[in-house]
């Protein structure tokens, strides 16, 4: 750790004090190892009622719910006990939401898209959680959460019109790229304002609690964003008015270029947060999708028999940047992601079905490649509709829309003159047509 310099005390004998800072453990060029890391045995975290008093899951606040072996066996009493045709489905999901990252990764590059946003590494946090809820569940999501809209079966040319912000875009290219919003399918839309989906998804829940609905609410944030006034906001709220909400902090080491210190992360963990508020806590490893369910699963029962909201850590790792504009070797060693402790969420999957006889490399090669073909298929059609600066958009007048119900008469006059003198300029240009 590296301390800020020293200062002369103004009075007496008193010893100067010193600016701290903190630093992570390996920069850029430095070997790397996680002895640091404390990874206990899975299958050896008790799995408490889900009706129990708070204070009970303390001790899950500093430990790590595991349920994948070393020799990728499901073991101890937080094994969801899943069929193989779910944990298969749960498998393709996953692998689907990583192919449509690697693609859409390509077409940024390609200059389709001004940006995007890969969950590389994260699969298991959104995809495993979404399994674990009901369709009709409230989601509030941060901007790597696409794997839930898969799970769901949301289009992914839906997706991709958007990411493009083509004419085709529902939201009419109002959004950054990668900031969804599904209503349909229970996804909030997404904020690039860090943390104002937790205090939104409190509301939510408590909204749902006073009309005596069944439906909750969950919500995902960073491990960096959890040092926002509206995590603690949001933290007061859920814990006082009992909301039916799951609270979810994606541990992935890095915010940007900021470790996780910056947000607390040298001092404790961010599941031990819960017990300042009273909330119950769990801390998940986050590449063990069996972990990610039987959380979430037991925060959702929770959350259902009236007991309250729950914080879940995922105890992860981003394996990529934090965007295309992020060049991560800038400020952590390229090695990290290889020395990563608890490896791949999908090849722990795949290596738990091939162990239990459900799974074959070979089976997983096809999957793979039919997966690279659909996403293709699905990014073809979606570019028929117009990519980044191709001009085909929405037309020129929708500017002007959906902010009131009825377009008052200053806002009517200006579209009228702003089209008007679009035709001036470019007499070809017909748009103002549709």
């Amino acid at each position: 750790m590296t301390q800020g310099r020293k200062t002369l005390a103004r009075g007496g004998n008193r010893p100067p004090l010193e600016f701290y800072v903190p630093e992570p453990k390996f920069r850029p060029g430095d070997p790397v190892d996680f002895v640091h890391v404390n990874i206990p045995p899975a299958g050896a975290q008790p799995r408490p009622d889900e009706g129990c008093p708070a204070i009970e899951t303390s001790p899950l606040c500093y430990d790590l719910v595991r349920v994948l072996g070393e020799d990728h066996q499901a073991v101890g009493p937080w094994n969801p006990r899943l069929d193989a045709d779910t944990l298969r489905e749960m498998l393709r999901v996953m692998a689907r939401t990583r192919a449509f990252d690697d693609r859409m990764y390509r077409g940024q590059r390609q200059g389709k898209t001004s940006f995007y946003m890969k969950c590389t590494g994260e699969e298991a946090t959104s995809v495993a959680s979404a399994f674990a809820l009901a369709a009709d569940d409230m989601v509030f999501p941060s901007y790597r959460q696409q794997g839930i809209l898969l799970a769901r079966g949301y289009p992914m040319v839906e997706m991709i019109n958007q990411i493009y912000s083509n004419r085709a875009d529902r939201l009419k290219g109002r959004q950054l790229p990668i900031m969804y919003s599904a209503r349909d399918y229970g996804f909030f839309t997404i904020s690039g304002n860090l943390a104002t989906q937790f205090p939104q998804a409190v509301g939510w829940a408590l909204a749902s609690a006073s009309k005596g609905d069944s439906r909750i609410a969950t919500s995902f944030i960073g491990d960096g964003s959890s040092a926002e006034g509206d995590f603690h906001a949001a933290m007061t709220f859920a814990t006082v008015y009992n909301a039916p909400v799951i609270l979810n902090i994606v541990n992935n080491q890095w915010a940007i270029s900021s470790f996780s210190g910056f947000a607390g992360a040298e001092r404790t963990t961010f599941a031990a947060r819960a017990i300042g508020y009273g909330m119950a806590g769990l801390r998940v490893d986050g590449n063990d999708a069996l972990a990610v369910y039987a959380a979430t699963q037991w925060a959702a029962n929770r959350a259902r028999s009236n007991q309250g909201p729950t914080l879940i850590e995922h105890f992860t790792y981003r394996a990529e940047g934090h965007s295309t504009s992020d060049d991560p070797g800038q400020y952590r060693s390229a090695r990290e992601a290889e020395a990563w402790p608890l490896g791949d969420p999908i090849n722990r999957l795949k290596n738990h079905l091939c162990a239990i006889g459900e799974w074959t490399d070979e089976q997983h090669e096809a999957m793979d490649r039919e997966l690279a073909e659909e996403v293709k298929a699905a990014t073809k059609e979606a570019e028929k509709n117009g990519i980044l600066g191709h001009g085909l958009h929405h037309p020129f007048h929708t500017m002007f829309e959906d902010v009131y119900e009825e377009l008052p008469w200053n806002l009517k006059e200006q579209s009228e003159q702003a089209i008007r003198e679009r035709r001036i300029k470019w007499p070809t240009w017909k748009e103002y047509e549709k």
